[in-house]
């Protein structure tokens, strides 16, 4: 569970509202900004404090400040390790993936290269909020970090390691950090190496533990819906009586020299898509410089946009191009990928990649450039105010760099940006001399570029006050009467269905769930691929709109827009402002009527999905997930619905035109069958005439019938074994199909089997086994996934594993399985089983853009709320013979298929 290393996160921002400022005896308040108000224990620990009542969940997230930047000679990987250990329990909480699980919550623990932060988001009350803060301190500090979880847990850690190895970018990236970083501990994965990982005495994790799981070097966020006054309690309860240690922790000192000169990587393994990469070290997250260094690898990436999106994307010498600028504690990296579009020399790319990079360093960037990025990280910004538990978790990055109030100097900063910061920047670190990539050229001049070290945080911030804080939403009630009650349903003059649930929310934020409808099984043979890249190419440009004129009209209006698209279906998906609302409709209205599918951009798309699926051709999670989706489709070939082998999706893609494209969107689309809701702060009187328009005289030639998918296939008891040489990460995934619907009497019970088998990698049936006791996978579990309508529920399995214990995983999985259809479950799992799930629905019912994803699917199906009503009460009153009934009726081991994916060849 390690850090992501694209270091998104950076960039995505916060939402801040206006608060009372408490105090509790023991912590003293030090600051407050834009909403978020720090306290200190006195212990050292530091609190923060972001209420906001708009939505009925709350996020506990507990930050450690160390991660692999603080690991010694022998220690690579131990901050993530004890990240692992963590879930292993404590004296009190003995298992703390069940405590979570019933506590509803959506948990997750991350390492990286300044910290590890563990979190959870819980349905909002004092009991839920009390008992995670207590959960967070009692295993900071009591944590078993026994021998025999190490030994179980090795294997994971080293899965999880082994997954990584699948990815040939991945791999190269890690390598070229490496050469980047001769002495700083930057240069060293964060999940570890896997000799370390391997021998690490216990006694040695225990002292790492010690030394940094203390007060004095930790925070924890609480942001969400709660009371201030209680949750500050409740931490100084928990939390403040843990006693300051007595031992100083030093500071990390070690700073990376200057290059000397141009470092290469090259990386030879199995895989079908070459990468080119190149690295420069730039200032940290801190330091004045990064925010133009942020913004310049924006103008070099940016879709349509971008530099090196036009000279390598649009050329067809790659398929992709992507970048971040690392914002870390210490100076970090400046990092651009391209993958390489099969045919092409990667040297090629590469010498095309640096030369238009460096070239900014002397010609500069424009300042239409310079706004079109910020435009684009400042929507970024705003546009995940709404989300407490990102409040939570982006402080956490923040803070690892040295102070969380840089979240709001990055914005203030980023605002001030100019061409003339973005080319100084270019000119100071886009060098030959300060990069690593896959070759290298000595050169007799050699130059040395001095990054400057991180600033002094105190004085550079001060009392750093921001800006006013915007109106918090309204607190709304999430349960399935209350949404009914608020929600109007009607159907527009074309025809299409539409739910409108207005609320205030966070932001004045707006989210839209939009699903066209269109063909039926005879017409639509023949044109899967182009169904689902139309909705894709409808967005690259209209009668009046370029893609950039789109991309940035977007951006200004601070708007999210994404298009999917499926056999028959058009979606799009919209995020918005309830004052931009009306103009992004406006934009969305041409691109649904008026598209010109531009053949530039078609050939874009094509050419990046025939690469994508070149690197599915050795993917074993690919390549197992497409043998079981045939197994339970088995349509025929020129059915729409049928699942094409990879080579064979290949073939189609490659000899897929513009013209079919063009040829679905005129004879098929229309505004006559569809869904649309729209759940946030809006006017519905303003937009109700807005849809009417939108979809007014909007017919097509073809007709429409809802495409069946059948569940009462006869699945077969098969066992497939395929080999992908030097993939170090095997895949399991089983399955299998029958009929029944989300409305079916034992549907209920079935849910509830699930989620004790196999709904969490950590506290289930399968976690407890395969991961927990056993140390196989990093990742198992099981799905249970009803259609609406149709007969046909698919219910899975799947694991990761090394290829030496896949059998081991087979056989666990399958026995478990097996003790779960013969003993059945206990009247213990059931009631943990119905709290936890209950109490996830309202998690996932807080999220609007779910929430109207949800509406929009009740329109198509013609129900309301009411059904999640009723299934939730259903569930309630469940007994354990209802469920193991129900797991005994529909599953049958004897009609599951099987696939497993890997090198297992060395295995042997």
């Amino acid at each position: 569970m390690t850090g992501r290393l694209a270091q998104i996160a950076a960039f995505i921002g916060v939402c801040f509202v206006s608060s009372a400022i408490v105090q509790a005896e023991g912590a003293e308040m030090i600051t407050s900004v834009e909403g978020i108000t720090e306290y200190r224990l006195e212990n050292g620990m530091k609190v923060l404090l972001f209420p906001d009542p708009s939505k009925p969940k709350v996020t506990v997230c507990m930050t450690v400040f160390v991660g692999s930047r603080h690991e010694g000679y022998g220690e690579a990987g131990m901050a993530h390790l004890l990240e692992h250990m963590l879930f292993k329990g404590t004296p009190a909480h003995p298992n703390v993936p069940k405590t979570l699980k019933d506590l509803g919550a959506d948990f997750n623990g991350t390492t990286w290269l300044d910290r590890t932060n563990y979190y959870e988001t819980v349905p909002a009350s004092d009991a839920n909020l009390k008992a995670a803060i207590e959960l967070e301190a009692d295993r900071m500090i009591n944590s078993f970090v026994r021998k025999e979880d190490l030994d179980s847990e090795m294997s994971v850690v080293r899965n999880e390691f082994e997954r990584g190895e699948n990815s040939p970018s991945q791999i190269l990236f890690q390598k070229m950090m490496s050469a980047a970083y001769e002495w700083h501990n930057y240069g060293k994965s964060t999940i570890g190496n896997q000799a370390d990982i391997e021998r690490v005495p216990i006694e040695s994790l225990r002292a790492f533990y010690r030394k940094y799981y203390q007060p004095d070097n930790a925070m924890v966020v609480v942001a969400g819906q709660f009371d201030p006054e209680k949750a500050l309690q409740y931490i100084e309860d928990s939390f403040g009586k843990i006693p300051a240690p007595e031992r100083v922790l030093a500071q990390t000192y070690t700073e990376e020299p200057y290059q000397d000169g141009e470092r290469e990587v090259r990386l030879r393994r199995v895989g079908d898509v070459a990468v080119a990469g190149v690295v420069y070290h730039i200032p940290s997250g801190s330091h004045p410089e990064y925010v133009s260094l942020d913004t310049l690898e924006r103008i070099l990436t940016a879709p349509a946009s971008g530099r090196l999106y036009d000279a390598l994307v649009e050329t067809k010498l790659a398929s992709s191009v992507s970048g971040a600028a690392f914002a870390l504690h210490d100076p970090g990296i400046l990092r651009l990928i391209a993958e390489v579009t099969p045919g092409v020399d990667a040297r090629d790319v590469l010498g095309r990649m640096l030369e238009v990079t460096e070239s900014i360093g002397e010609d500069g960037v424009t300042e239409e450039e310079v706004e079109r990025a910020k435009t684009y990280w400042l929507k970024q910004w705003e546009l995940t105010f709404v989300n407490s538990k990102n409040v939570a978790i982006q402080l956490s990055e923040w803070a690892a760099q040295g102070d969380w109030r840089l979240i709001f100097l990055y914005r203030d900063r980023l605002e001030q940006v100019t061409p003339e910061s973005v080319q100084e920047v270019a000119r100071k670190y886009l060098t030959q001399n300060n990069r690593t990539v896959g070759l290298f050229l000595p050169t007799e001049t050699p130059q040395r570029i001095s990054v400057p070290p991180t600033p002094e945080l105190a004085s550079m911030i001060g009392d750093y006050q921001g800006r006013e804080t915007i109106t918090a939403g309204e607190a709304f009630d999430v349960s399935p009467e209350n949404i009914d009650s608020r929600t109007e349903s009607f159907d527009l003059a074309s025809g299409v269905k539409v739910a409108f649930l207005p609320k205030k929310t966070r932001g004045s934020s707006v989210n839209i769930s939009l699903k066209l409808r269109y063909g039926n099984v005879e017409n639509l043979s023949g044109l899967a691929d182009a169904a689902e890249m139309l909705p894709l190419l409808m967005t690259r440009g209209t009668k009046e709109l370029s893609r950039q004129q789109i991309l940035d009209k977007l951006d200004q209006l601070r708007v999210k827009l994404s298009p999917t698209g499926d056999i028959g279906e058009a979606s799009f998906s919209l995020e918005a402002r309830s004052d931009t609302l009306a103009e992004a409709l406006g934009i969305v209205r041409p691109i649904l009527r008026e598209p010109t599918l531009p053949q530039s951009e078609f050939d874009i798309i094509q050419n990046k999905q025939v690469t994508d699926l070149g690197q599915e051709l050795t993917d074993p999670a690919a390549l197992v997930r497409t043998f079981i989706r045939q197994t339970l489709g088995p349509y025929p070939s020129d059915d729409p619905r049928y699942v094409p082998t990879i080579p064979e999706s290949i073939a189609r893609w490659k000899s897929l035109t513009r013209e079919q494209v063009q040829f679905l969107y005129d004879a098929f689309l229309n505004g006559a069958h569809g869904e649309i809701a729209v759940v946030g702060d809006f006017d519905p009187d303003e937009i109700r005439p807005l849809l009417e328009e939108m979809f007014a005289d909007w017919s097509a030639p073809k007709p429409y019938d809802r495409i069946p998918r059948e569940g009462d296939f006869n699945v077969p008891d098969v066992r497939e074994v395929i080999l992908t040489p030097d993939k170090p990460n095997a895949m399991y995934l089983a399955g299998t199909v029958f009929p029944m619907n989300d409305s079916d009497a034992d549907y209920p019970a079935l849910v509830i089997g699930n989620f004790v088998l196999g709904s969490t990698g950590l506290s289930s049936r399968l976690g407890d086994r395969v991961r927990q006791q056993e140390g196989l996978s990093y990742g198992v579990g099981s799905f249970l996934t009803a259609q609406e309508i149709d007969k046909r529920t698919t219910f899975s399995m799947y694991a990761i594993a090394n290829p030496e214990n896949m059998p081991k995983v087979e056989s666990a999985i399958r026995e478990e399985l097996d003790r779960l259809l013969k003993d059945g479950i206990t009247e213990e799992e059931l009631a943990a089983a119905k709290q936890g799930y209950l109490e996830k629905q309202k998690v996932t019912r807080s999220e609007d853009s779910q929430l109207a994803a949800t509406l929009r699917s009740n329109l198509f199906v013609g129900r309301s709320m009411e059904y999640y009503a009723d299934l939730e009460n259903k569930i309630n009153a469940l007994t354990v013979e209802d469920v193991n009934a129900a797991l005994r009726k529909y599953i049958d081991p004897a009609h599951i298929a099987l696939a497993v994916a890997g090198d297992f060849k060395e295995a042997e």
